[in-house]
């Protein structure tokens, strides 16, 4: 039996084709990260032939996923992330969003342009995602951290940090902490609502410190599991 070799490439174009006719991949800056990351490393590797439908897939038993492409081009486009940009991501899973974060903030080159620190609560995930952030390459643009992402980065530290902070999991709302940490006119993005049901929404920072929102798409997300996040008494694993 001869096994066919797939052509990662050309599913990768197709993929980045349809969502650009769809109108959901509409910068140019998303467009390239997704051409130039290769999502078939960032996925478990029994789910590799399925990396670039459009659905999300499993991280193995952890139960955590990879979101579909379409809902991470989705949050991308909302952040608008910019060249030399400093980002805090709150949930790593496999690492991909990050890399294609770092490929945005560094505009694809090899200067060390911005920063992409990603929190991951799962041990088995942290050494997943820096296992494949080192193989494509983006290990001097993405630190991949092991602890409770909902107290922020340093862990409680209460000066303004980030340009960008995305939460890849479903809040009951932004933590103050992250506020915190966020500066001003930087965004907030994460999937808001209940366990069942989410808006993916996003807050601008105001001089004042508070929050201008905006709420986007209803969505569906694994929850958000720490100190400000829902809180099950579950230990990091």
């Amino acid at each position: 039996m001869v096994l066919m070799k797939i052509d990662y490439e050309e599913q990768r174009k197709r993929l980045v084709k349809r969502l650009k006719e769809q109108g959901i991949i509409k910068s140019k800056s998303v467009e390239l990260s997704f051409l130039n990351v290769p999502r078939e490393e960032f996925v478990w590797p029994d789910t590799k032939s399925q990396a670039y439908l459009d659905m999300p897939l499993p991280l193995g038993n952890t139960g955590q996923t990879i979101s579909a492409p379409h809902m991470i081009a989705i949050m991308l486009e909302e952040l608008d992330l910019r060249k030399g940009e400093t980002v805090l991501e709150i949930g790593a899973g496999s690492g991909y969003n990050a890399a294609l974060m770092a490929y945005i903030i560094s505009d694809g080159k090899k200067e060390k342009y911005g920063k992409v620190n990603t929190i991951e609560r799962i041990k088995e995930l942290v050494t997943f995602a820096e296992n494949n952030i080192k193989r494509t390459s983006y290990s001097e643009y993405v630190k991949v951290i092991y602890g409770d992402g909902t107290v922020g980065y340093p862990p409680y530290e209460e000066r303004e940090i980030y340009d960008k902070i995305i939460i890849t999991a479903a809040a009951p709302h932004f933590p103050k902490i992250l506020i915190k940490q966020l500066k001003v006119g930087g965004i907030i993005l994460a999937p808001i609502g209940d366990l069942f049901s989410q808006t993916l929404t996003k807050g601008r920072k105001r001089s004042d410190g508070t929050l201008k929102i905006e709420e986007n798409i209803e969505c569906i997300f694994v929850p958000l599991i720490g100190e400000n996040g829902y809180n099950f008494n579950e230990r990091l694993l």
